[in-house]
C-alpha cells in the first residue's frame, strides 16, 4: 500500500507474507547487487533483508532498527523509513564512535544481527537478545564471542546482538542545560535498546522467534544498561528474562554529576551553557576529544553513563531498592571469581605485588571507601595461604566488583523476586594467572570457547564448563527457570541462604560463598563508580 508515494509499512507486510520464506532468489537489492540462489530471506518489519547460511544456521548481519542518528545527535531514535527491496545483511553494521578500535565507526550505527535455525515457520523459539561491554563507552556486537551459530544449534533458540549510541552519543548531562530538545540525552543509549526491542516485539516472529519470551543478557557495561532497563518504564513488557554478567550497576550517574560533566566539555570546546546545543552539530570526530578530558569528579577518563533524570529514568537502578515495576521478572545475577585478574594485578612481566607495594596499589582501586592497609591485614590473618597477588586480585573482586552483585540480589530477595547467583570459578587454561577473570564467561556461555578472545582453550575441563553455562541460559530462556541437566539443583537466592551456582570443571551449589570476604566489604556503603 502507498500513501502519497510512499510505502506503508502495512504495504511492505502485505507484500511481503512470502518474502520471508524463499522466493526471492534472482531479486536485487538496494546496490543493484542479485540476491544469492538459496540465500535465507527474512522480512523486517521495515522491509526484506538477504542473509546467509551458516552450519545451517540463518545469519543475518547489519539489519537496520532505527534511522541514522547523525541528524538526530543527543536525541531519542526513530525508526528507519520502510523499504521494498532487498537489502544485503551479510556484513555487521557499523560501531558507534569510541576510543576503541573498531572498524568504520558511524553515528549511523543503529543495526542488529539475527541468528535463527527456522525462517517464518511458526516456530515460536525463545529469543536471546545480548547487549555487548566496554562500559557505556567502547564496544559492538559483532564480536566473534557473541556468534550466535553455536546456541542456536544446541538449544532451538534465536539469538540477536546489536549496535547503539555510546559515550557522549549516548549518554550525557545535556539535558539538564537544554530540556527541551535534549531532555532525554541522558538516555538515548538506552532508548536506543529499547527501540531494538520493539523490532524484535515486530519482527521475531518472521525469524522463527517468540515476541512473547524474550531473554535479554549482556555482561559488563551490557549488563550493566539491562539493570537500568529494570527502571525505565519504557522498556516495560519488551523483555520477559534478564541475565546479567558482571554488571553491577546499582546508581546511574545523578543529574548534577551529568551536569557538571557536560559543564566540563562545554568548557573545552569554549561554548557557554547558552550555546551548548552546538554539540549537536559538531563534526562527530571534534566531539570524540570529550573522551580523553579528565573526569571533573573522578580518577581517570570522563565517565558517561545512564543519567538518572526523573523521567526517562526516573529512578536509580538498585537504590534505595530493586525496582517494584520489574520484580516480577526472572533473573539470573552472576560474577567471576577473579573480576580483576588482569588490569592493575598485571601478568607475566609485570611489576611483582608484595606485601610492602599492596597497600598503595590496592587503595586506588576500591570503589569503597576502606583503608588498604587494614584489608590486606585483614586478608593476611583469614587466609594465610594466599600470596600478595592473591590478595590484591581478590580484594578488589570483592571490594570494587562483587558488591554490586550482591546489592541486586538481595534487594530482588527482600521483594520475594524470582532470582539466582552464580560465580564462575573455572580459571582460564591459557593464562592462568588471570583466573575466571572478568569476561571470561562470555564464550561459556555462548558455547564460543573455540573463537578469538576466549582464553577457555578446547580441553574437555573448557568443554565441560561450556557445556554447563550454554545449557544453563538457554533453559532460562526457554522457561524462567536455569535448572537442567547439566548442572545440579540450583535453588533461588534467598535471604539468609544466599544459593549461588559455582561453575566449574564440577558445578557446584553453594550457600553464601565467600561468607567473610562479604562481611569485610558490606561495612562501607556502595556506589558505582562514575555515578
Amino acid at each position: 500500500m502507498t500513501r502519497n508515494g510512499r510505502t506503508t509499512r502495512r504495504g511492505v507486510l502485505a507484500a511481503g507474507g512470502g518474502l520471508a520464506l524463499a522466493g526471492l532468489a534472482g531479486a536485487t537489492t538496494a546496490g543493484g547487487v542479485r540476491v544469492r540462489r538459496n540465500a535465507p530471506l527474512g522480512l523486517t518489519r521495515h522491509g526484506p533483508v538477504s542473509g546467509y547460511l551458516d552450519q545451517g544456521i540463518n545469519v543475518f548481519k547489519g539489519v537496520r532498527y532505527g534511522a541514522d542518528t547523525s541528524t538526530r545527535r543527543f536525541q531519542p531514535p526513530v525508526a528507519p523509513e520502510p523499504w521494498t527491496d532487498v537489502r544485503d545483511a551479510t556484513e555487521y553494521g557499523p560501531a558507534s564512535f569510541q576510543k576503541s578500535d573498531e572498524p568504520n565507526p558511524s553515528e549511523d550505527c543503529l543495526f542488529l544481527n539475527v541468528w535463527t535455525p527456522g525462517l517464518a515457520d511458526g516456530g515460536k523459539r525463545p529469543v536471546m537478545v545480548y547487549v555487548h561491554g566496554g562500559a557505556h563507552a567502547n564496544g559492538s556486537g559483532s564480536s566473534p564471542l557473541y556468534d550466535g551459530v553455536n546456541l542456536c544449534r544446541r538449544g532451538d533458540v534465536v539469538v540477536v546482538t546489536l549496535n547503539h549510541r555510546l559515550n557522549i552519543f549516548g549518554y550525557n548531562g545535556l539535558g539538564q542545560l537544554a530540556p527541551g530538545r535534549f531532555a532525554a540525552s541522558g538516555s538515548v543509549g538506552n532508548l536506543d535498546l529499547i527501540l531494538a526491542l520493539e523490532w524484535v516485539r515486530d519482527s521475531i516472529a518472521a525469524f522463527g522467534g517468540d515476541p512473547g519470551n524474550v531473554t535479554v543478557f549482556g555482561q559488563s557495561g551490557g549488563g550493566g544498561k539491562l539493570v537500568t532497563l529494570m527502571a525505565m518504564p519504557r522498556a516495560a513488557g519488551l523483555y520477559h528474562r534478564l541475565i546479567t554478567m558482571s554488571g553491577q550497576h546499582v546508581t546511574a550517574m545523578g543529574p548534577q554529576h551529568a551536569e557538571l560533566r557536560i559543564r566540563r566539555v562545554l568548557d573545552h570546546f569554549g561554548l557557554t551553557p547558552e550555546r551548548a546545543g552546538e554539540l549537536a552539530t559538531m563534526p562527530a570526530q571534534r566531539l570524540m576529544e570529550a573522551l580523553t578530558l579528565k573526569d571533573p569528579i573522578e580518577k581517570g577518563d570522563m565517565y558517561f553513563w545512564s543519567v538518572m533524570d526523573h523521567d526517562i529514568l526516573p529512578r536509580h537502578p538498585f537504590v534505595p531498592d530493586a525496582p517494584r515495576e520489574s520484580a516480577h521478572i526472572p533473573m539470573i545475577i552472576g560474577n567471576t571469581h577473579d573480576e580483576f585478574g588482569g588490569g592493575a594485578a598485571g601478568g607475566p612481566g609485570a611489576p611483582e605485588i608484595t606485601w610492602d607495594n599492596i597497600a598503595p596499589r590496592l587503595a586506588p582501586e576500591f570503589v569503597l571507601d576502606l583503608n588498604a592497609q587494614y584489608v590486606v591485614d585483614w586478608y593476611r590473618r583469614t587466609f594465610p595461604q594466599m600470596t600478595p597477588r592473591e590478595v590484591f586480585v581478590a580484594a578488589v573482586t570483592c571490594g570494587r566488583s562483587r558488591p554490586g552483585h550482591l546489592i541486586q540480589a538481595e534487594e530482588r530477595a527482600k521483594l520475594n523476586g524470582p532470582t539466582w547467583m552464580y560465580q564462575l570459578d573455572f580459571a582460564s587454561p591459557v593464562e592462568p594467572w588471570r583466573g575466571g577473570y572478568h569476561g571470561f564467561d562470555i564464550g561459556l556461555a555462548f558455547d564460543n570457547i573455540d573463537k578469538p578472545g576466549s582464553k577457555a582453550g578446547s580441553g574437555p575441563d573448557a568443554r565441560r564448563v561450556a557445556d554447563a553455562m550454554s545449557e544453563t541460559f538457554i533453559a532460562f530462556a526457554r522457561t524462567g527457570d536455569p535448572n537442567n541437566a547439566a548442572i545440579p539443583r540450583w535453588d533461588r537466592y534467598t535471604l539468609p541462604e544466599r544459593a549461588t551456582m559455582i561453575f566449574d570443571v564440577n558445578s557446584r551449589s553453594e550457600n553464601d560463598p565467600r561468607s567473610e570476604e562479604r562481611r569485610l566489604f558490606q561495612t562501607a556503603p556502595f556506589l558505582k563508580q562514575g555515578t
